[in-house]
């Protein structure tokens, strides 16, 4: 049998394809078929071009325009084997013409005809509680929702008030139920409390810290929506983006969202590489799930945490007992902006590395023949 579930053997189950930050923004949107104006707002690069000069020195060119699905590379054959019944993605990136910059260092945007991006890989949601999604203004968000609709793509974690960023997106399986994603962004993530929608005004999701009365919030939001039988994903950007520290206010937070709430998944994202994974009461944690797509290929400074190997998470929940069945983790390389799979020692080196960052919370990482992950509880 092999380590990654076939979809004769999930028929009964619910199966998600998660992962973590999807950052189609600047040199990623410049080889795509309709790119932005290159001119970026940044110290160091005022053009984007330039990111993908600095790809195309390690790894060779790039024959730009590519075809929308070009990104996703060897995922695409992952996901066909998969064939997750949702497909979710924390999108680290605003969809808009907006030149309504923010002054904040790194602005990522894509153009909204490179939407196909996203449809070529089936996505059912974008999760937009995070820290770059208002780069553009809320002139940009505004455009980023409208592309979104467009393109019949669910979106989480940000809206056009405050109603609106905090409801869920509600997936319908039929036989098999409703799937509740709630997205969340907290500041220590870099989203300042000015991003936060109001009552009257567009904006993120946001929470001030993990604090038991951020707890309460989320914890009203989640069982304000839930039926008996849906499955709660809590979506939350969190945390820095480089090392592999986890507090003890994430993990109080993330397991009272599971008693407290009913979440069968905490999906964190935030950091530029996998954290380790908890699974509590038979719920998977995802202190970090890491980038996934990215325009950072050539750029020195994080090598120790090998930011160029990417993972993508296939969790399995039996809704009978609303627990895990099975967590495949199945890595790929990013080159030339797309995604490969891995050669043998860098599989070894990412399962050794997340069983390491997993075992301190009882969970064990085990590399298959296959170079996939398995990740279950000791």
């Amino acid at each position: 049998m092999p380590a990654l579930p076939s979809s004769s053997e999930t028929a009964s189950l619910v199966t998600l394809f998660l992962c973590g930050d999807v950052m189609t923004g600047r040199g990623i949107d410049q080889i795509l078929a309709h790119p932005s104006d290159p001119v970026l707002h940044e110290f160091y690069v005022t053009d984007a071009r330039e990111y993908v000069a600095l790809a195309q020195k390690i790894h060779g060119p790039i024959a730009s325009p590519v075809h929308a699905s070009y990104i996703w590379g060897d995922a695409l054959e992952v996901l066909r084997s998969c064939a997750p019944d949702v497909r979710i993605v924390n999108l680290e990136t605003s969809i808009t013409r907006s030149e309504a910059w923010e002054s904040k260092g790194i602005n990522y945007r894509m153009h909204p005809a490179n939407i196909e991006c996203l449809a070529a890989a089936d996505i059912d949601c974008c999760v937009l509680a995070n820290n770059h999604v208002l780069d553009f203004g809320r002139e940009g968000l505004a455009e980023t929702l409208d592309a979104l609709d467009g393109a019949h793509i669910a979106s989480a974690g940000a809206g056009r008030t405050l109603h609106d960023a905090k409801a869920p997106a509600i997936l319908d399986l039929g036989a098999k139920g409703r799937v509740l994603i709630f997205g969340f962004a907290c500041e220590d993530s870099g989203v300042p409390d000015r991003w936060a929608a109001r009552p009257d005004a567009s904006g993120i999701n946001w929470l001030a810290d993990l604090s038991e009365r951020s707890l309460q919030k989320a914890t009203a939001q989640i069982l304000g929506v839930a039926k008996p039988g849906d499955i709660i994903i809590a979506s939350i950007h969190w945390g820095p983006n480089w090392g592999y520290g986890i507090d003890d206010p994430q993990r109080r937070f993330a397991q009272r969202l599971i008693v407290d709430s009913g979440v069968q998944v905490v999906h964190g994202h935030s950091s530029h590489h996998a954290k380790g994974i908890e699974i509590f009461q038979g719920c998977p944690i995802f202190y970090g799930c890491g980038d996934f797509v990215n325009d950072y290929e050539g750029i020195g400074g994080h090598e120790a945490f090998r930011p160029d190997l990417v993972l993508m998470y296939c969790v399995v929940l039996d809704p009978a007992s609303r627990r895990l069945s099975t967590l495949t983790a199945v890595p790929f390389e990013i080159r030339r902006f797309s995604l490969h799979r891995v050669a043998a020692q860098d599989a070894r080196w990412l399962a050794t590395r997340l069983d390491r960052e997993s075992r301190p919370f009882g969970t064990r990482v085990d590399l298959n023949r296959d170079h996939t992950l398995s990740v279950r509880a000791r």
